[in-house]
């Protein structure tokens, strides 16, 4: 009996998704719940697994091909049984045609992929996340040997056991001159990876991932259809630093979780966001949406572009919830194991780009938002205090903000209600 294979309901934010990678071929066997085929949609990856036991039977949407909601990627036979993969199979095809790519040196880069398609697969029990599993195919790296950091094998893992690798100095013997120019090619895959050695300069074309790509429209339309502007402030972390001083021991054994200061930025700005509704809001046609409910998105750098997962209610959340939360969340976008849920919506976000060392930054909104606040790092400075100089942590904080609704006069007091609770942060108790 044949079996679509579709590609799941994703969100209706999300419409379309790109095959990223199959982890079969035609005539494998596979069981229930096996991993069949990753997709890459603008927001998460998403795995489409077997839902029954059976043999491939065909593959109707190979690597690289953009698919929509429940469209057919291939079949499964849930009565066959496995035989080996024809010869005009494309995945046979390439692995006979084409040179295999030499081992890659350098930086690893976000937008590596493997030139073979890749099983699933495991070392010693471990499970492998289908990220590392690429970045390890793409560095001809036996996946078997890295170290997992966390119960399972991740990209992180992967790219610190190549650069171990490669600091090991290699035998006079195994060191050979530069190799003729390449051309590594898979219709499996999404990427066509192009190296060429003239005049022996290197060069490689990579094509945007799905999830760049979005980020870059969506960019260009922030700036395009907002009018943004962006007002800063400097705030004394005097006092937020004392309390984690005094309390991150107690905190930490009764909530097990650290204090950071993320909560404390996301309690102040929802207190200042209750006092300026407008910065709460968006903007449909002629209407303006004010929104009595606070879902706080968390700017995450993760591996393969930037993500917004978002924490619902945030303001019935205690320090410690929003801690874990923020601490899950940095995980799975590690793993790459968000869901699509977790990052739809957000009513006003926060972006920290101190935690790179960045002093001052302009953020762009994240459409429909009207308001987003940018962090930075905390530095010594000499400030005036009571008439006196005096050194206190301090950090710079930016609002950028829709001028089409939301006044300077108002996104000047915006931003210091935030200082006022972040000063005296006691206030938070009442008004966050």
């Amino acid at each position: 009996m044949a079996v679509n294979i579709t590609v799941p309901e994703l969100s209706e934010s999300v419409t379309e998704a790109t095959v990223a990678e199959w982890m079969v071929n035609v005539g494998d066997s596979v069981k229930a719940g096996d991993v069949l085929v990753t997709l890459e949609t603008d927001k998460v990856a998403v795995e489409v697994t077997a839902e029954s036991d059976g043999v491939i039977a065909s593959i109707d949407q190979p690597a690289g091909s953009d698919v929509k909601a429940k469209q057919v990627l291939g079949t499964l036979d849930a009565n066959g049984t496995a035989s080996a993969p024809a010869p005009a199979q494309p995945v046979a095809e390439t692995k006979t045609q084409t040179t295999e790519a030499p081992r890659k040196t350098g930086p690893l880069t976000v937008s590596d992929r493997p030139t073979a398609t890749v099983p699933v697969l495991s070392t010693e029990g471990t499970k492998v996340t289908p990220v590392a599993q690429r970045v390890a195919a793409a560095y001809n790296v036996p996946v078997e040997q890295v170290p997992a950091s966390s119960g399972k094998v991740t990209k992180a893992d992967v790219q610190h056991y190549v650069e171990q690798q490669q600091q090991q100095p290699k035998p006079a013997s195994e060191i050979t001159p530069a190799a003729a120019p390449v051309k590594v090619t898979n219709t499996q895959q999404v990427l066509t990876l192009t190296a060429s050695t003239a005049n022996g300069r290197k060069e490689e074309r990579v094509r945007l991932t799905r999830r760049r790509q979005t980020i870059a429209r969506r960019l260009i339309e922030a700036q395009s259809t907002a009018a943004m502007l962006t007002t800063f402030n400097e705030i004394d972390m005097s006092a937020v630093i004392d309390i984690r001083t005094r309390r991150k021991e107690a905190f930490q054994k009764k909530h097990g979780i650290g204090l950071g200061f993320s909560s404390f930025f996301v309690k102040a700005s929802i207190g200042a966001l209750k006092v300026f509704p407008a910065v709460n809001s968006e903007i449909q046609d002629r209407d303006v949406i004010y929104k009595h409910y606070y879902d706080i998105g968390i700017a995450i750098g993760a591996a393969e572009g930037l993500v917004v997962p978002v924490l619902r209610d945030a303001d019935k959340m205690s320090f410690a919830a929003i801690e874990q939360a923020i601490k899950d969340y940095a995980q799975q976008a590690k793993d790459g194991t968000l869901s699509i849920e977790s990052l739809m919506g957000g009513t006003f976000t926060i972006t920290n780009g101190g935690i790179f060392g960045s002093m001052m930054s302009t953020p762009i909104l994240n459409p429909p938002q009207v308001g987003i606040l940018g962090l930075h790092a905390i530095k010594d400075r000499p400030v005036v205090v009571d008439g006196q100089i005096v050194i206190r942590p301090m950090m710079y904080v930016a609002l950028t903000y829709d001028h089409r609704i939301i006044d300077g006069r108002e996104a000047v007091q915006f931003l210091v209600k935030v200082k006022e609770l972040i000063e005296e942060p006691e206030q938070l108790l009442l008004e966050g």
